[in-house]
């Protein structure tokens, strides 16, 4: 029987998290036509649903996600000028626009490699916590190719734009460690503390204000696209929304009678 979908992409919710975990183990999870449509939809879910509060993508085996497996795409016509660049904006970069615009925050665990567009899915995220083994690869100058899914956005907003054509010009792997130095990832840990660790700051997450954390993850991927007038005008409007939150009530309310705050997320 052929896998389906929802085998290739593992998927449950456990304490206010929603783990995604791409299930290919023997591709190196380079992600199919399938599983980039069922991650873009349980990213959407995420948002939409109340009691999810956190989100982690991960994988199993020994990659996190070998770049994008055509394979498993349409069948298409002769291609013709424009159908390249259709590919692009409705394949990789829908993958990345639904981890960045996702209303929740998201986790990536990454366990082994990340080239091409899996690199760009980590760095998508909102935090990045590595194994040890892990490296990250800018593999599209190998192929010959311009790097897709967003690459050439997210990472000069990372590195600057110097370390980013360095890292895209050359395609060399980056060690976990290194990347971490770079500031690509937030945390590296040896492989078998990976699961843990990305449970621990997930459920932290979960714990908190998740609309206050939904606005802030707004405001901070705007800022380096907007002036100053703009992001402070954003700004005071994302604290006035947050003010009508229950949970900024009980975060103010904790603090004047000096206890801890219970945040239930709405």
């Amino acid at each position: 029987m052929a896998p389906t979908p929802e085998d290739e992409v593992l998927h449950r919710t456990d304490a206010g998290v929603s783990w995604i975990t791409l299930n290919r183990p023997e591709a190196m999870n380079a992600v199919t036509w399938d599983q980039r449509e069922r991650v873009i939809a349980l990213l959407a879910d995420a948002s939409a649903d109340p009691d999810v509060r956190a989100v982690v993508i991960t994988a199993t085996g020994r990659g996190f996600c070998a770049g994008a497996d055509l394979r498993g795409a349409p069948a298409t016509a002769e291609r013709v000028a424009g159908d390249v660049a259709r590919m692009i904006r409705l394949g990789a970069q829908r993958l990345i626009t639904a981890v960045l615009d996702c209303e929740k925050p998201v986790v990536a665990a990454v366990n082994g490699t990340a080239a091409g567009i899996g690199a760009h899915l980590a760095l998508a995220c909102d935090l990045v916590i590595a194994a040890e083994p892990a490296k990250f690869i800018e593999v599209f100058v190998r192929r010959g190719l311009v790097p897709d899914g967003a690459g050439a956005y997210l990472l000069p907003r990372l590195v600057g734009p110097q370390k980013a054509k360095e890292l895209m010009f050359f395609g060399d792997a980056v060690a976990a460690a290194e990347a971490e130095r770079l500031g690509l990832v937030n945390k590296v840990v040896p492989a078998e503390a990976l699961e843990d660790t990305a449970r621990e700051w997930a459920e932290r997450l979960a714990q908190g204000p998740t609309r206050a954390l939904a606005l802030t993850k707004q405001l901070v991927n705007a800022s380096l696209d907007v002036d100053r007038a703009t992001a402070l005008a954003a700004e005071a409007t994302a604290q006035e929304l947050n003010m009508t939150t229950a949970d900024a009530n009980e975060g103010v309310a904790s603090f004047v009678e000096r206890r801890t705050p219970k945040y239930l997320g709405r």
